[in-house]
């Protein structure tokens, strides 16, 4: 095994322009925990812009990168997981991440990766997927009732639509045109364009009398505040981006549940119990994956060393699907920088 590995280190107040990529010693893993060897890594909206404005835990040095995929190469004492096992994960924002060859994690978030599934499909999960499934809990189902998914062009509300769907409800999003079709194979009933300046009245004719029972909002807090009209008594507004500091509708009316999705934090607040049903779910998705059930977004494969490249055209907002680099023992990284 090398001494050292490629890994790409963020440089306090310079954002991606700061990246560069170096080596790091290879540290063996302690109790609980698990070394991986990359084989793929993805790229998701919170890395780019926690590379940007930066993270109280973070000094010079750190390594980014919260989605990853690889090879178990060692195990710490108490750990189960064999060396030569196949997992994906979501790391810590606060430990060094997936941008580099070698990851170091704690063995209980990693999720077991079906022996069917390619190494990019499996990287590019844990993020949006388990983000889409803690969204979906947070809304008890009901059957037939009508929810709407903001932004199901990206790679969480794509996930959040068909699981929707699975569940039962009715399914109505918004995305922009190219979209339309696509999600509406996967079961939406309609699909609005967001840049139309009438689409929530045209949402409200559609759904007549009736009221939405959840909006699961992926923009911000501020948008997902405009949106809470458009629930029934009991509704359920789910943010996937920021959270409601204040109540966006007045007490007493219709008396909505306001909810916050936070997928960083069960690394620091989740209960051993928590952990053990996220990754139970993380690794039905995974299957999901394998089996036809979900669809992933579409891939867009880059070169590992021009990962600040790739990091600038997704905050860019540039068309292509999920941002995914593979490395493989062939391809000499390490020995370019020795």
């Amino acid at each position: 095994m090398h001494a050292d590995f490629a890994a790409w280190s963020w440089t306090a107040g310079k954002g991606i322009d700061g990246l560069q990529l170096i080596r790091n010693p290879l540290v063996q893993p302690g109790p609980d925990e698990v070394l991986i060897a990359n084989r793929a890594l993805a790229l998701n909206p919170v890395d780019w812009k926690i590379i940007e404005w930066g993270h109280s835990a973070w000094k010079t040095g750190h390594v980014p990168g919260v989605d990853g995929m690889g090879i178990v190469v060692a195990a710490g004492a108490g750990v189960q997981i064999k060396p030569g096992t196949r997992v994906a994960y979501h790391q810590s924002l606060e430990r060094d991440g997936s941008f580099a060859e070698f990851c170091l994690l704690d063995a209980a978030t990693v999720l077991l990766v079906p022996a069917a599934l390619d190494d990019g499909a499996a990287a590019s999960l844990p993020c949006p997927g388990l983000t889409a499934w803690q969204a979906l809990e947070k809304v008890p189902t009901a059957a037939s009732r009508d929810v709407l998914v903001i932004g199901a062009g990206g790679a969480v509300g794509l996930l959040l639509v068909q699981l929707a769907v699975q569940r039962g409800f009715r399914v109505w999003a918004t995305a922009s045109t190219a979209h339309h079709s696509s999600l509406k194979a996967l079961g939406a009933v309609g699909v609005f364009d967001y840049r139309e300046a009438d689409w929530q009245q045209a949402q409200e004719a559609a759904l007549g009398e009736r009221r939405l029972h959840a909006v699961f909002d992926t923009v911000s807090g501020e948008h997902a505040a405009t949106l809470a009209s458009l629930l029934g008594y009991n509704g359920h507004l789910v943010c996937i981006q920021d959270r409601q500091e204040t109540a966006p509708l007045p007490a007493f009316s219709t008396a909505i549940s306001l909810h916050e999705v936070a997928l960083n934090s069960f690394h620091a607040h989740a209960s051993l119990n928590d952990r053990q049903v996220l990754r139970k779910n993380g690794e039905r998705l995974l299957e999901g994956l394998l089996d036809g059930s979900l669809l992933a977004p579409k891939r867009q494969v880059f070169d590992f060393r021009n990962l600040p490249e790739a990091l600038r055209a997704l905050k860019q907002g540039a068309e292509g699907g999920k941002w995914i680099a593979q490395l493989n023992d062939s391809d000499p990284i390490l020995s370019a920088f020795q």
